[in-house]
């Protein structure tokens, strides 16, 4: 081997060598990170569609928001049965009875209003936001005039001044008239304008003053059901009873807004570069959005200005068991930042949260699913337990079962599976019995979960468990096991003959029976397959109509579809707020409005009950009236009952606090980090197996330079002539 072949060969392997002894993971996807700062790396699937807290409805956006924006209560981070608890505000809402005549009523009179009182907390301040700097006149720095004089500012960073100022009772007020807005298109407007006194009449008078899209400050507008006590002190009047109230008042469609960011967010030109509030969102919370670039990553980082806030000191004891109170006391938020990565599979998502570069295993969602489930899981004689791989990683897991159906709904418009007589609810329960929704779960979910059979799933008032708790249409009771047991398919089919379909056939023509089941899944998917076994089982036809999401939404509103999937998760820990999604004045036809009764569900004596029940203290009274509503739709069996829904969490064993909460996802302020195990453990669990390397480079340079070394006797060779 000549002199220059073995320098190359001994570079080759020193680079080799110092490669593997570099400070950090070849493959860490992660940007680098500010040291002194403490970070949190997290994940989403689906990136947010709406930031703003009056429209924003979904748990992907959730997992942002519920970090910035506060609502004057929350709920306690660990007590079970969720329990409500003062936010921004001093103390949990005062409720006194008022009569037509707006005097709180006495002993024997029916209130006619409900008036609820806030009080806020003095000294809390929103963050750093240019919509509060201003000149030395005091009046706002960057109000606009012209597209091109606010051409020069493009994203948030570019305006150089930023200020806060204290938050008062006229900024809740506020989002409550945007909420009332039209033009803001929020979901709640429906149902609070049949609550808040005056809301439907502010919304027209909005309406009516507006020129087309221009800005309107709505502080020139009253709603008769809202009214400014003090700075710290507002009230809302509400029509009638509805304890549920309170927990609505911990949601962030009634968190504060300012007119000033409202103001700002509409100047002109803002829009085409997503200047938004929509975007771009401004809160109170312990954490502020400083980017937000959904294709690539989102990033939160502490709240300069976030009010005193301490981790709770009560708690159950296996709360304390399992290091939940080791905090009790500190003050909140632990983290600095944190940087949500967008992740188009769920795959990548395990992989690197295995990899330590992930901090949990999901952020929006568990992440606990049919392609991650067995790398996660094992089930055996004691139930599911961590696999090897996790245990020797001392993985965390939570448990958390969120309040959640997810059901096969009926159209009960549909001539064919609607209605009402007695034959179309054999129908329905023919069908319900013969579609195994433990066996969906069995095969589906890898068993987590529970067959719901009713609308109440575990964990809320009114929901019972057990003979008493069952469906007694859809299942027998097993003395031996103790446990419900679906009805035998010969059951089924004698309904289905009763129903005027024998054999699955119309009894007078003789046609089959085929029915549809409207989607924006394929077709042609397992999960597809399995459905249409569950009809064939009593010869019924199941065929799918796919479209895409905006049509089948569509459908859905125009009541034009016969069967479909669909599922609840809690907004608030009430019965009602499952009740409700078969109260027929929120039918999606009925009340030509996003309602949320998609079956469109019609039946008198529901909805008599329901009115009871969501103006009712939980007790007795309460408790017999859900029973009847429950005994109604078991009969009438609108709905494939289908499943309540349980999570595992898994985080990796630098993250402390990890317990999820059912309810909210403002839970990021309580969640800490050791960054010096995180980093250890991404090299242990990331160094490469440099020796196979190593060893092809030497082969391959053992074949090389020996060619090499003919290559350049051969050009020094001379030709020989005579």
């Amino acid at each position: 081997m000549n002199r220059k072949a073995t320098r190359y060969l001994a570079a080759t392997l020193t680079a080799a060598t110092l490669l593997t002894g570099c400070s950090g993971p070849w493959n860490d996807p992660n940007p680098p990170s500010d040291p002194e700062l403490n970070t949190y790396f997290g994940s989403f699937i689906n990136r947010p569609k709406h930031l703003d807290p009056v429209r924003s409805y979904s748990s992907e956006e959730g997992l942002f928001l519920d970090q910035i924006y506060e609502p004057p209560l929350q709920y306690h981070f660990l007590k079970r049965p969720y329990e409500l608890q003062p936010a921004t505000a001093e103390k949990l809402p005062e409720i006194t009875f008022l009569n037509d005549q707006l005097k709180p009523v006495s002993e024997n009179e029916t209130p006619a209003y409900s008036l609820v009182t806030i009080k806020l907390k003095p000294g809390t301040l929103y963050q750093p936001h240019p919509a509060f700097a201003k000149d030395q006149e005091g009046n706002p720095l960057y109000i606009f005039s012209t597209p091109e004089e606010s051409a020069p500012y493009i994203l948030l960073q570019d305006f150089t001044e930023q200020a806060t100022r204290l938050l008062n009772s006229d900024d809740y007020i506020y989002q409550i008239k945007r909420m009332g807005d039209p033009l803001n298109k929020s979901p709640l407007i429906g149902l609070m304008s049949d609550y808040i006194v005056g809301m439907k009449e502010f919304g027209q008078k909005v309406k009516d003053a507006r020129q087309e899209d221009q800005w309107l400050d709505l502080r020139d507008f009253e709603m008769e059901g809202l009214q400014k006590v003090d700075d710290l002190t507002y009230t809302i009047r509400i029509k009638g009873t509805y304890p549920q109230f309170t927990y609505w008042l911990a949601m962030r469609f009634f968190a504060p807004v300012p007119f000033e960011a409202d103001r700002f967010y509409h100047n002109p030109g803002f829009e085409k570069k997503n200047l938004t509030l929509d975007w771009n969102p401004i809160g109170t919370g312990p954490f502020m959005m400083t980017r937000n670039t959904p294709n690539r990553e989102i990033i939160l980082e502490k709240n300069p200005n976030y009010r005193d806030d301490f981790y709770p000191t009560e708690g159950t004891k296996k709360d304390s068991e399992k290091g939940y109170l080791a905090d009790a006391g500190k003050k909140l938020p632990f983290i600095d930042k944190a940087i949500f990565r967008y992740e188009k599979a769920t795959t990548s998502q395990w992989s690197k949260f295995t990899q330590g570069y992930y901090d949990r295993s999901g952020d929006g969602s568990s992440n606990i699913n049919t392609a991650t489930f067995d790398q996660a899981f094992t089930v055996g004689p004691d139930g599911i337990e961590l696999t090897e791989k996790l245990e020797q990683i001392d993985v965390v897991v939570d448990e958390e079962n969120r309040p959640s159906i997810f059901y096969t709904g009926f159209n009960m418009l549909d001539p064919v599976v609607g209605g009402y007589t007695e034959d179309k609810q054999k129908l329905r329960q023919a069908i319900s019995i013969a579609f195994n929704d433990q066996e969906y779960i069995d095969i589906f979910r890898n068993g987590i979960g529970q067959a719901a059979h009713g609308p109440i799933p575990p964990g809320l008032y009114g929901y019972k468990s057990g003979q008493i708790g069952m469906n007694g249409y859809i299942y027998d009771w097993n003395e031996k096991t103790k446990s419900a047991v679906r009805k035998p398919i010969e059951y089924a089919k004698k309904l289905l003959s009763e129903a005027g379909y024998p054999n699955g056939r119309h009894v007078e023509t003789g046609e089959p029976l085929i029915l549809y089941m409207d989607t924006t899944a394929q077709d042609n998917s397992p999960v597809a397959d399995w459905y249409k076994k569950q009809f064939a089982k009593l010869n019924i036809q199941l065929e799918f109509r796919t479209t895409d999401y905006p049509r089948f939404k569509e459908k859905m509103r125009q009541g034009n579809t016969q069967i479909f999937r669909w599922g609840w998760l809690a907004d608030y820990p009430d019965p009602e707020n499952f009740l409700f999604l078969l109260d027929s004045r929120q039918g999606l036809v009925k009340c030509a409005c996003d309602g949320s009764n998609s079956s469109n569900y019609d039946n008198p004596e529901f909805d008599r009950l329901y009115d009871q029940v969501k103006s009712l203290p939980n007790g007795p009274e309460r408790q017999v009236a859900i029973d009847q509503m429950v005994e109604i739709v078991q009969k009438d069996s609108p709905w494939i009952w289908g499943m309540n829904d349980k999570d595992y969490y898994l985080s990796n064993q630098w993250v402390f606090n990890t317990k999820r909460h059912g309810i909210s996802q403002g839970t990021l302020k309580y969640v800490r980090l050791d960054q010096n195990i995180r980093e250890e453990k991404q090299v242990t669990w990331n160094t490469p197996n440099v020796v196979p390397l190593l060893g092809s480079i030497g082969l391959l340079l053992a074949l090389i330079i020996p060619g090499i070394g003919a290559y350049r006797r051969r050009q020094k060779l001379t030709i020989e002539t005579e």
